[in-house]
């Protein structure tokens, strides 16, 4: 394993982020902190006949109130998924302050991942071919339901040249884009990446798939309540939709140019449980030997690390594996680390979640606050560490390490840290 002084350092220079809470990123952590839930009955379709009826839609968004981002003919043409990315990229980007040009477009870089991609294109054309017939199907169908998408717009729109690609890891994805670009700077292949996670699942095919892997809540009468990471009555994730974007940077360009430094990543793991296509690995196996690489690439112990931004999806296994493998790592200190569920309040993002989630551990660097698993009532005897019930607390945090852990048992973990020069 390499040593942590023989890299580049990479640091954040900017967030994005479109989710169920905010447009942005302030709005966002906002109504994290106020432990506000984005769940409610879906809006988007009709959902008559279906066991699940509650998700974490993004509410008011229009995109043409960006033309600076998406023109019009782009805005009725593009999918969901690359609406939701460019404003979030956009908001990332102007935050950096990163001004592209001739010079430096070939050494910035993206990588964003998706679980899916474009479902809404795949679900209108196949309503439309069933219908109408193929000569129907919308020529832009293929570039709207191709995941790599995302991450090519994003290069056409903002003009970067750099590496490019898209990653696919279910619900790890974002967090490994996040890491896979940390590893992309740190190797030279790019000065600047542009990172994270999208996803726009919220269709009738979407909604219907996942219910049937049984992961989630049916809890429809009650949908701000019905995702409970940990808590003994919890019975399922809310899925939920939305994107968000890390600007990540050698640490001397960002010097260079003058850059705010908002925080930096010094660690990061990748494991896979090789166990089962949805259900996490008994022990928590892999989760253990993710966040210990995370840990040993930063060069830090447990006893380092103020925050963990857990995986915490509401589901039964989930939650029981994570908190047995945040045991394993941590001793007896598992039960003094604060720790908390984004999802709780977001849903579950699925390929954007640990885009969301880096985002968060940054922000809680910053603002010295973590915010609350909600709805945690109930305490579940197989899930009895801190995860910060029902409140926001505020205590100076260091050193946050985020898990994202996916169906095909996909583990990842990043390691943020206060920037320190």
């Amino acid at each position: 394993m390499d040593s942590p002084h023989t890299h580049p350092r990479v640091v954040v220079t900017g967030l994005g982020a479109v989710t169920p809470l905010g447009l942005n990123v302030d709005t966002t952590w906002q109504n994290l902190l106020r432990g506000v839930s984005g769940a409610s009955l879906i809006s988007r379709f009709d959902t008559t006949g279906f066991a699940v009826r509650i998700a974490n839609e993004v509410k008011d968004f229009d995109p043409m109130a960006y033309p600076d981002v998406i023109d019009r003919k782009e805005a009725r043409r593009f999918d969901r998924i690359i609406q939701l990315t460019l404003v979030a990229a956009a908001e990332a980007i102007r935050q950096s302050g990163l001004k592209v040009t001739a010079d430096n477009t070939d050494e910035i870089g993206v990588v964003i991942g998706t679980g899916i991609g474009g479902l809404g294109a795949v679900q209108e054309a196949a309503d439309t071919l069933h219908s109408k017939g193929p000569m129907r199907v919308s020529p832009y169908t293929a570039t709207n339901m191709l995941p790599n998408m995302p991450a090519g717009q994003v290069a056409i729109t903002f003009g970067l040249r750099g590496i490019n690609y898209c990653l696919i890891s279910a619900c790890a994805t974002g967090s490994h884009a996040i890491g896979e670009a940390f590893e992309i700077i740190r190797r030279g292949d790019a000065q600047v990446m542009v990172a994270g996670g999208a996803e726009a699942p919220l269709t009738p095919i979407g909604l219907a798939a996942f219910h049937r892997t049984g992961a989630m809540s049916t809890r429809n009468d009650d949908p701000q309540r019905a995702s409970r990471p940990f808590d003994k009555d919890r019975d399922g994730f809310v899925m939920a939709e939305g994107a968000s974007l890390l600007v990540l940077e050698n640490l001397e360009s960002a010097r260079a140019r003058g850059a705010t430094i908002l925080a930096e990543i010094v660690g990061y793991g990748a494991t896979d449980d090789a166990y089962h296509a949805s259900a996490p690995a008994e022990g928590g196996v892999g989760a253990i030997k993710c966040m210990q690489r995370a840990l040993k690439k930063a060069g830090l112990q447990p006893g380092d690390i103020d925050y963990i931004n857990a995986h915490g999806t509401s589901t039964t296994l989930n939650d029981k594996g994570e908190t047995q493998a945040i045991k394993a790592v941590f001793g007896d200190l598992a039960y003094q680390v604060p720790i908390s569920s984004t999802k709780s309040m977001l849903g579950h993002l699925l390929g954007a979640a640990g885009a969301v989630e880096g985002v968060v551990s940054v922000k809680t660097i910053l603002e010295g606050k973590i915010h609350p698993t909600i709805n945690l009532m109930t305490p579940d005897p197989d899930c009895d560490l801190n995860y910060t019930p029902n409140g926001t607390i505020e205590r100076n945090v260091d050193v946050v390490l985020s898990n994202s852990f996916g169906f095909g048992g996909h583990n990842a973990t990043v390691i943020f840290k206060k920037y320190a020069s």
